[in-house]
Parts: structure tokens; sequence; C-alpha cells
């Protein structure tokens, strides 16, 4: 059986950070780790803050030049850290069809939708991502309960996340977020979008919770351009 504090060290070493886990049930949607052989708790991998980027930034994903060096850098380290604890790895990219990532996030963390979208930690902000998870045989020794946390957004009466976007990429309506990708897009693509280009959403840095862990410059560019080739790509099509 697979030890709790052994995931983490291993994770860490690795440049992930382990994010809590839970004994799986059916309703869970979690793969089989081989026909006929069900998992028995899953553990989900993933960054807070700036965590994976010394590791990532220095990858030789990162360097090559090809396209989804993130994805590719995160399939590799979780497919080894899978291998070295008898799991399956599964990652939240690469489909149709998509894993329950986030149904898989709030039961292993307190964490739950910004009026952003974006899933929202207590303690870690916006500031968090998943880039991974181990589907192991059984609940490992030590894993910790799930902590019962409020959202921060549940006392947050002015949501100045809303408002921060200089093109109003952002609206709450009845309820569901509404994100014009096409307006932040090409906000960000031109020079007037520098700050948010090379400091990040300025609706995400808005947010009052862990400012932090808000991403170094480098981080950001990298993943606003991501964002913006992606649009871009997509607009071509």
């Amino acid at each position: 059986m697979a030890d709790w504090q052994e995931i983490v060290a291993a994770s860490e070493a690795a440049g992930l950070a382990a994010r809590g886990g839970f004994a799986v049930a059916p309703a869970d949607g979690v793969p089989e780790l081989a026909p006929g052989r069900p998992a028995g708790a899953l553990a989900l991998l993933g960054a807070v803050g700036g965590s994976l980027w010394p590791a990532f930034s220095a990858s030789p994903e990162y360097a090559d030049g090809q396209p989804h060096p993130l994805d590719r850098w995160s399939r590799r380290v979780v497919t080894a850290l899978a291998e070295r604890f008898g799991a399956r790895p599964l990652f939240p990219f690469g489909g149709p069809p998509w894993l329950p990532f986030q149904r898989w996030a709030a039961k292993a963390e307190p964490v739950a939708p910004s009026p952003l979208g974006l899933y929202i930690h207590p303690r870690h902000g916006l500031w968090h991502s998943y880039r991974g998870a181990l589907a192991l045989a059984a609940v490992p020794a030590g894993l910790p309960p799930r902590e019962v946390l409020a959202s921060p957004c549940e006392s947050c009466s002015g949501k100045p996340c809303l408002s921060a976007c200089p093109v109003g990429a952002f609206a709450l309506v009845d309820g569901v977020t509404r994100y014009d990708t096409q307006a932040c897009a090409a906000h960000i693509s031109v020079p007037a979008g520098a700050d948010c280009l090379q400091g990040g959403c300025r609706a995400r840095r808005a947010c009052p919770v862990a400012p932090r862990l808000a991403y170094g410059q480098a981080q950001n560019e990298f993943h606003m351009g991501a964002f913006l080739r992606a649009r871009q790509s997509d607009g071509a099509r």
C-alpha cells in the first residue's frame, strides 16, 4: 500500500504538489486500473502558486519548441509517479472524453467555483491548478481527510474580480459566469494589453485571497501566451 507522505515527497521532488485524495466510490467516474480491477483511491496532483514553475521551466519540454509543453511535461512526470506507486496516471487534458477533474477536486479539497468560473481555494485563492491524478489500488496510509472550509467568495461582497477586467470579459448573468474569450484575446494581442499579458489576468489578480501566490512574470507570459495562441488557432479554422 502506498503511503501518503511518500506520495507527497515524491510529487514535490518532481515539481508537483499532492492536492489531496479520497476513497473512490462507483459514482466518481474514476477509470479502472485494468479491466476488472477498480481503483480504490484517487490522489490529485497539481500546483500551488508557482510551485511547478522551476521544474517545468528547466525541462526539455519547455525548451523544445513543440506544442503543449506543459501538458507533455505533466504527462511524463505524472506517469513516472504512477509507475513508482503502482497506479494509473490520469489527466485533465487529452480529451474528449474529459475526466471529471473538477468534481474530483471538490471531493478532495475545499474548492468551489468562483465568479470567474475558476475553482477557488480558501488558502490558495485562484493560484492553483491540477495537472494529473493517480488512480491507486487502495487508500494510501495517512491520507488526511478533506478539510471543511467555506468558500471565501461567500463573504466577498464587492466581487472585485468581476469589475477588474479592462475589456469587461467577465460577467455574472443569472448566477452563471459569461467569459468573452474573444474580447480577452483581442486585448492581450495589442500593446494596450501588455499588463495582462505580462502580469497575468487582472480579474484573477483582483481576488483578495492569497495574492502572495500570484505567478511571476515568466509564468504569466507562458500561460497568457498559450491562451492567445489557442484562441488565434481557433479563429483560423
